[in-house]
């Protein structure tokens, strides 16, 4: 099985950690696992800004690249959900966008096809639960609370692999955390509203961190309680799944 390692801009420029944690995971379960060097943005801020044509390039460079792997892997599900659901139709009429079929976050990837039973180390702390929004809708990491179906969550069943660790989840916890990529730069006081609501809701679990699978979500929320001095941290889940390694 090869692995290409894809590691979206903001988790390269802001928070390497993530990205250095989801290859500890994957080399730690025997992944024949690559970073291609000269991998860049997937395109999804031009997309979401309404700039689909310029992100073009970009979607055709991500499909090249990552081609002859049999899994691209990523510590985002927002990046992995705007390969997953939108590469199709941005490369329409080219060529089949192979890519699309191939990437998953990282606890999809540990969930679904490692299926792993285990993992070494330790993380004595209260933990809550963030969904984010392309995670639950996109990539179906936890079944919508709304919906009358079955209830799952691919985070908390890893995150149960921890010795130590002691799970939460906030009330309205598919609720989102007002991040939305451009939503925070063109909404900004519905922005910070919605993520001062979605702190505590967190912090009302009594935990002393906020985990999920997208490091922009977290770095919203992290802003917003730094800035207002809410006693509150925010770590990536792959930092905590690799926390043994």
């Amino acid at each position: 099985m090869k692995v290409g390692l894809f590691i979206p801009c903001y988790v390269d420029a802001l928070y390497p950690e993530a990205g250095v944690a989801t290859y500890k995971l994957l080399k730690h379960f025997g992944v024949d696992v690559s970073y291609p060097e000269k991998q860049t943005c997937c395109g999804q801020p031009m997309g979401n800004a309404g700039f689909e044509r310029m992100a073009k390039p970009l979607a055709r460079k991500f499909d090249d690249m990552f081609m002859d792997f049999d899994y691209v892997v990523a510590p985002s599900a927002s990046c992995a959900a705007y390969v997953k659901v939108f590469y199709p139709h941005i490369l329409e009429g080219e060529h089949e966008c192979v890519s699309s079929k191939k990437i998953m976050d990282i606890v999809e990837f540990l969930h679904d096809v490692l299926k792993i039973s285990s993992l070494p180390g330790s993380f004595n702390h209260v933990v809550s639960v963030h969904n984010s929004c392309h995670g639950v809708r996109e990539l179906g990491l936890s079944s919508p609370s709304e919906l009358n179906v079955p209830q799952f969550n691919k985070i908390i069943d890893l995150l149960k692999l921890i010795d130590g660790i002691t799970i939460k989840e906030p009330e309205r916890k598919d609720e989102c955390c007002g991040f939305g990529g451009m939503f925070s730069v063109e909404e900004t006081a519905v922005s910070i509203r919605m993520g001062e609501d979605k702190i505590e809701r967190h912090m009302a679990t009594g935990a002393e961190y906020v985990t999920g699978p997208d490091s922009s979500c977290l770095m919203h929320m992290a802003g917003i309680a730094k800035r207002e001095n809410k006693n509150i941290k925010f770590v990536h889940v792959s930092q905590i799944l690799a926390a043994g390694l």
